[in-house]
């Protein structure tokens, strides 16, 4: 099989189940739109759809608080509304803007910790019947049971990452000592799965030294070995267990992070420069959060891009291009 985990073989069990809900729902409550959604980075994403109105697909995401379902999921909006302009904070939504909405009805979708993980919504051009509203316990019933199989994935996907990283507990580069080139590939492509999956927030963050080859230059490859160890113990002190740090090439290095939003992100990177500038390290850094359609391997090229950006404003500030990047062709171990 390639090396690919046994967890990846079957069809993840939230995946099925949604499917299954969603066909249940569209032949027992005839609405026009019905989809499975995950809510992240301000978003609320559509896992699976089952649309006959409106034309959206899986992938499609709207600004959440745009949205009917936040105001569901907060409780200040009945869960099932008939005619959704009878219902003020419906009536007011951003999202209506978009499309026409006559009828909705929702349920939130817990995670492991109980905290809002997404929301079954469905949707109609047209102001249904009253009796909609009996739909109300049948949505919660199937709500729980896709926590439930949310939990089961939770469960495999963490004993997933436990056997990729057994697999790669030697594939280190020697030099730096975090992981080769060769295991963030693996781990990116691990990661990128479970984001298709279930979108949970991930975020990538490259970072590229400055002025390693002038350290070689200047100072002999020893002392820009010794530069590229204390980036990397900065880098690791910096970041949780749980995100990998790996050694991407000459002098550049990448940062996985895991369950963590935009903002939080963001606040990562900044801990990360502190650490660099504390071990008297210079770097540029760029940081991106994966985003469904493009997913985990967009947000690498998306922080590769940020990355760059922010070298080529450090050399134009220091009004030199005497420290030239390099990557992959000193001290490559």
């Amino acid at each position: 099989m390639n090396g690919t985990p046994t967890a990846r073989l079957a069809e993840p069990k939230f995946t099925a189940a949604s499917r299954q809900v969603l066909a249940y729902l569209t032949e027992h409550v005839p609405m026009g739109f019905w989809a499975v959604t995950r809510v992240e980075n301000g978003r609320q994403t559509y896992l699976a759809v089952q649309d006959d109105a409106y034309g959206m697909r899986a992938a499609a995401s709207h600004d959440w608080e745009a949205s009917f379902c936040v105001h569901m999921t907060a409780g200040t909006a009945p869960a099932v509304a008939p005619d959704a302009h009878a219902v003020p904070l419906y009536a007011r939504a951003a999202a209506n803007s978009g499309i026409d909405i006559g009828a909705y009805a929702g349920a939130g979708i817990a995670d492991v910790d109980g905290s809002l993980f997404g929301a079954i919504c469905g949707l109609d051009p047209e102001v249904q019947p009253a009796d909609l509203e009996r739909a109300g316990p049948l949505l919660v019933l199937l709500s729980q049971l896709l926590t439930t199989a949310l939990i089961a994935d939770r469960q495999a996907n963490s004993l997933t990452r436990m056997a990729l990283q057994a697999r790669l507990s030697a594939d280190f580069d020697p030099l730096s000592g975090v992981y080769s080139r060769g295991a963030w590939g693996r781990l990116l492509e691990e990661e990128a799965a479970f984001f298709q999956q279930l979108a949970d927030p991930t975020s990538v963050v490259v970072i590229d030294l400055d002025g390693l080859k002038a350290t070689n230059d200047e100072q002999g490859h020893a002392a820009g070995d010794e530069l590229i160890r204390r980036a990397a113990g900065a880098i690791s002190r910096a970041v949780r267990s749980e995100d990998p740090v790996a050694r991407l090439g000459g002098d550049e290095f990448g940062v996985l992070l895991r369950d963590c939003t935009a903002v939080a992100a963001l606040e990562r990177a900044g801990a990360i420069r502190r650490a660099l500038e504390q071990a008297d390290v210079a770097a540029s850094l760029g940081v991106a959060s994966a985003v469904p359609g493009t997913g985990l391997l967009g947000a690498q090229q998306a922080a590769d891009l940020a990355m760059y950006q922010e070298k080529r404003t450090r050399r134009r500030e220091r009004g030199s291009a005497d420290r030239c990047f390099v990557a992959g062709h000193v001290n490559d171990g």
